[in-house]
């Protein structure tokens, strides 16, 4: 979910509005793709979304599927469908990661799908998952749920630490380190 989603959908072809796009990222996109369809991973992206006409609380809106936004519009949130999409896989899993939120929580209009993500993980974790959230947004999101304490870790380092999970060398463990 979130803003990445909408360069995926376009990489694939879909009508993604005004919704957010790193242009300069489709190639790595398409790529991510072919590499899961070639190995047989399933990669995971919501189904519908919640747009607007504009960046604002007060904007109009309407859900359609993922890639059928209309020019003029973006997605700002991630829908219902999705919501239980993502919520099945959470619950499904011994091992959660997450990192980012699914749309612009910091309007209560478009905080439903993080909302509903951060009470999955919580959930999960009680039910023995090892759940790990990153990054400051998600952690944010945690935290305005009253969630922050029901998952088995938080890191406010979102980057770091996805570059950590990749094997990267991060300069404050190296000098910690002595290397």
């Amino acid at each position: 979910g979130g803003g990445m989603t909408y360069t995926f959908i376009k990489a694939m072809g879909g009508n993604i509005g005004n919704s957010l796009c790193e242009t300069d990222k489709l190639d790595i996109a398409k790529a991510v793709i072919e590499k899961a369809i070639a190995r047989g991973v399933k990669l995971l992206l919501p189904v519908d979304g919640i747009n607007a006409d504009k960046f604002d609380a007060d904007a109009n809106t309407y859900t359609s599927a993922i890639g059928d936004v209309k020019e003029g519009w973006m997605g700002l949130d991630i829908g219902d469908k999705s919501i239980k999409l993502f919520e099945e896989v959470i619950m499904n899993s011994k091992t959660v990661l997450w990192n980012g939120p699914m749309g612009v929580f910091e309007m209560a209009r478009f905080a439903k799908g993080t909302t509903a993500i951060a009470r999955a993980v919580a959930r999960a974790t009680e039910q023995g998952a090892y759940t790990l959230v990153g990054g400051g947004d998600s952690v944010a999101a945690l935290n305005n749920n009253g969630l922050a304490d029901k998952v088995s870790y938080v890191s406010t380092g979102g980057g770091a630490m996805l570059e950590y999970m990749e094997g990267k060398k991060l300069p404050g463990i190296t000098a910690i380190r002595g290397e």
